[in-house]
């Protein structure tokens, strides 16, 4: 599946990128995330509760800051694992400036899940992950522009 979308925040891009590239900030902007863990500089891992419909599933998810242009463009990678199911994911992040010094942010994700959450069907983990993001932005527009 593939997710794209582009924001403005109402905060210069310095703060932006030091805020997203933060495994433990944006961390705790995402639903179901329970624990962060710093690994090293570029790598950290994730204990999250996901449910989509019926099925509830307790992933680890390792990621890793694959590519960093600051303040500019960052690639994250990541692999998960629950019981039954994984999801494997790539996004992309733009940072570029806006008027007034705000920052737009132009993202996309390309997420594959296997296994149980899978069987699931595509449109209910579509919406389920529309309605994530939406709530993982809205939360990292709201610590910046407060």
């Amino acid at each position: 599946m593939k997710f794209t979308g582009t924001l403005v925040i109402r905060a210069g891009r310095d703060a932006v990128w030091a805020f997203v590239t933060d495994p433990t900030k944006v961390g705790a902007c995402g639903p179901g995330v329970e624990t962060i863990e710093v690994v090293d500089a570029t790598h950290f891992r994730a204990r999250a509760k996901v449910g989509v419909g019926f099925i509830t599933a307790k992933f680890v998810v390792d990621m890793e800051m694959a590519e960093l242009d600051p303040p500019s463009r960052a690639v994250v990678k990541a692999h998960g694992q629950a019981p039954g199911s994984a999801v494997d994911a790539a996004a992309t992040m733009r940072l570029g400036e806006a008027a007034d010094g705000d920052t737009t942010m132009d993202w996309e994700a390309d997420v594959n899940i296997s296994g149980t959450l899978a069987s699931v069907g595509a449109r209910l983990i579509e919406g389920t992950a529309n309605k994530m993001i939406g709530q993982t932005f809205d939360c990292i527009r709201t610590k910046l522009e407060s």
